[in-house]
């Protein structure tokens, strides 16, 4: 399972792991994948400095990436009093109400982040470049696709390629013009922020264009559904260089965000574990774009009738960012707030990264093996 970005990037097989763990992240790079950690949960640069120092130390000197949401284009944005002033009383009114409703109590203790993930914010996201192009990132991604100029030319300068997510070829061909070395083509059934194509119909739409008007410059990596090696397989069948995986790796026994015991599964993962493919919704709850989350009690209350339409982003992430760290340190796993794509109804068991590693490159092979024999 090679393909010429292995060689580009320096690593063994051609699987993009993004998660927000820095354990799962550099447990992905160990075994042979880049680990990409991403950073929209760091509101403090000295946090998120810490966190790539440990894994510069931690990755055995394999190559890793970062993942920030950054628009192309600067939006007008205020300090943290000033955001939460624009946010309308109706919409605290219906949140409280929902939280208490659902039986969600309040946290035990004051937090210095439950005003707001500041992660969203522009201004943050360049902060985390910043922080970032001080450690030995192999890849800057970009979560809302072609970063600012400035911010590719300065990962250029540094040697670092830059990625940005597409859901439409008309997206891809503005990365490919901003000087994007890597276009990630997601389909509609990807988890967090994505669009309204499928990858099966998407991936070679976007191969295609870029190949033409970038030639091997640019190369394409497939993500949305993809949780096999059988899956794989068919992302290069469909021209793509590799894979772009995250919630695959949410099941990862590294992976330890939103428990509350530290032992066994996570609330979160106790969830993922008893949905099906069924069991997500695209919705612009949790940011303010839309983005495929795992539907529970919390979703279906933001789609009853009555409830207030989401606030854009940030605001609608400020607004939901407390109610977040409650529902995770409730314990429920009927009232959780994460994204997830439409794969989770085969995420039925929880394995560490490299066991799933494993998985995957004996499932690529059987079917790479059963194509030939045809």
């Amino acid at each position: 399972m090679r393909t010429p970005i292995c060689e580009q990037l320096g690593i063994e097989r051609p699987v993009f792991g993004f998660t927000p763990s820095e354990h799962v992240a550099a447990a992905i790079s160990r075994a042979g994948g880049l680990g990409v950690l991403g950073c929209v949960r760091f509101n403090d640069p000295d946090e998120l400095e810490a966190t790539l120092a440990w894994m510069d130390e931690n990755t055995d000197g394999k190559p890793y990436g970062v993942d920030v949401v950054m628009p192309a284009k600067v939006p007008t944005e205020g300090g943290q009093t000033d955001l939460e002033s624009m946010i309308p009383p109706e919409h605290r009114a219906f949140v409280d109400r929902t939280l208490n409703d659902l039986g969600v109590p309040p946290l035990d203790t004051s937090d210095e982040h439950a005003a707001g993930v500041l992660g969203w914010l522009h201004s943050v996201a360049r902060a985390q470049v910043d922080v970032a192009l001080r450690h030995r990132p192999a890849l800057i991604a970009n979560a809302l696709g072609s970063p600012p100029a400035d911010i590719i030319g300065e990962a250029h300068e540094h040697g670092v390629p830059v990625a940005a997510l597409a859901g439409a070829v008309s997206h891809a061909l503005h990365h490919v013009d901003s000087g994007v070395d890597i276009v990630i083509a997601q389909g509609y059934e990807a988890g967090g922020h994505t669009g309204e194509i499928a990858s099966m119909v998407l991936v070679p739409e976007i191969v295609d264009a870029v190949q033409a008007a970038a030639g091997d410059r640019v190369s394409v990596l497939a993500a949305g559904g993809i949780g096999s090696g059988r899956q794989i397989a068919a992302a290069l069948a469909l021209g793509a260089a590799g894979v772009w995986m995250g919630s695959y790796w949410l099941t990862a026994s590294e992976y330890k965000l939103g428990s509350a015991s530290g032992e066994g599964p996570s609330t979160i993962q106790r969830a993922l574990l008893s949905a099906t493919s069924s069991d997500t919704v695209r919705s612009r709850v949790y940011s303010g774009k839309p983005a495929r989350l795992l539907k529970t009690k919390w979703t279906e209350a933001w789609s009853a009738p009555g409830a207030p339409d989401p606030l854009p982003m940030p605001l609608q992430n400020i607004l939901v960012s407390e109610a977040h760290q409650r529902i995770s340190a409730a314990d429920d796993p009927e009232v959780v707030a994460m994204p997830a794509g439409q794969i989770v109804g085969r995420m039925n068991a929880i394995r560490p990264v490299a066991e799933s590693m494993d998985l995957l490159v004996g499932e690529y092979e059987t079917a790479v093996r059963r194509l030939a024999g045809l």
